[in-house]
């Protein structure tokens, strides 16, 4: 099974750009952020034409998140309150759609859009480390059911100073600060493994590249966007790349999709992780 993640920034604005990667890799599952499009007017025919189904959590203009799928989506649960429904500030914080998730062949694929944050000085700096303290509770709860996890999405925080270009420079910050990292890390616990890690453990490997001050033309990125498997699941990746060339086109996106094989026990051996590889 191959799942991708990507941040798109606007579904509709970058249709062409997700149907064109999409007949390219040819992925089973494609877990998309920042769709910037109420439910309504989500571009679902599109996709449908190429096979996939979709789950679908948006907003106008901001945030958003969504699930395609060429393989029954089953059980979809949207924000975080689906777990934790006597959970106050879940209740709250769900107001933001950034939580969305399905069974997809037994597996529970979770995708998620983290909070930026802003600035350490911003009132959203409090509000995304109140975001993972509850998305901790969340995967915890999630853990009760006993399911397979894949957890995906844009999370806005570098984890590790070889997460990015300039760690001198930038560690510290917003999206690379201590208390983002721990909160992370805590919501994570022992149960969630970064898949990406597992295959490439150097530095070098960027997912986002700023649009601002030439990011992109002097590979000066981070790597934010991410893939955790639980133990089960981490035991039959075979790879996990990132797709750095469609950054490269016109009017892309500034987050480019990765990407993870699954070999799972019931998949043939052909369905292999050869077509996707990180370029440039």
């Amino acid at each position: 099974m191959r799942i991708a993640t990507w941040n798109v920034n606007s579904v509709r604005s970058r249709l062409d750009q997700v149907v064109a990667w999409l007949e390219r890799q040819q992925p089973d599952v494609l877990c998309l952020q920042e769709t910037k499009v109420e439910d309504h007017l989500f571009p679902e025919g599109a996709f449908a034409a190429l096979g996939y189904g979709s789950a679908i959590s948006g907003q106008k203009a901001y945030n958003g998140v969504a699930i395609l799928s060429r393989l029954p989506l089953e059980d979809v649960q949207v924000g975080l309150e689906a777990l934790l429904p006597g959970d106050n500030a879940a209740g709250a914080l769900s107001e933001q759609k950034r939580v969305i998730s399905a069974l997809v062949e037994g597996i529970r694929v979770l995708n998620l859009y983290v909070p930026n944050g802003s600035g350490l000085k911003s009132e959203k700096y409090g509000y995304k480390l109140e975001w993972l303290a509850c998305l901790g509770r969340y995967l915890a709860a999630q853990a009760e059911q006993g399911e397979d996890l894949c957890l995906v999405g844009d999370f806005n925080i570098a984890l590790e100073d070889r997460d990015i270009h300039d760690p001198a420079r930038l560690s510290g910050g917003i999206m690379a600060s201590e208390p983002e990292r721990l909160a992370l890390r805590t919501a994570l616990g022992e149960r969630l493994h970064d898949v990406f890690r597992l295959f490439e453990p150097a530095s070098d490997h960027w997912s986002w590249w700023d649009y601002r001050s030439g990011a992109w033309d002097r590979d000066r990125g981070w790597r934010i966007d991410h893939i955790y498997l639980s133990d089960a699941l981490l035991a039959c990746a075979t790879g996990c790349a990132i797709d750095k060339q469609v950054r490269g086109q016109e009017q892309p996106s500034d987050h480019a999709p990765v990407v993870v094989n699954l070999q799972l026990p019931e998949q043939d051996a052909e369905d292999g992780f050869a077509e996707v590889r990180e370029l440039g």
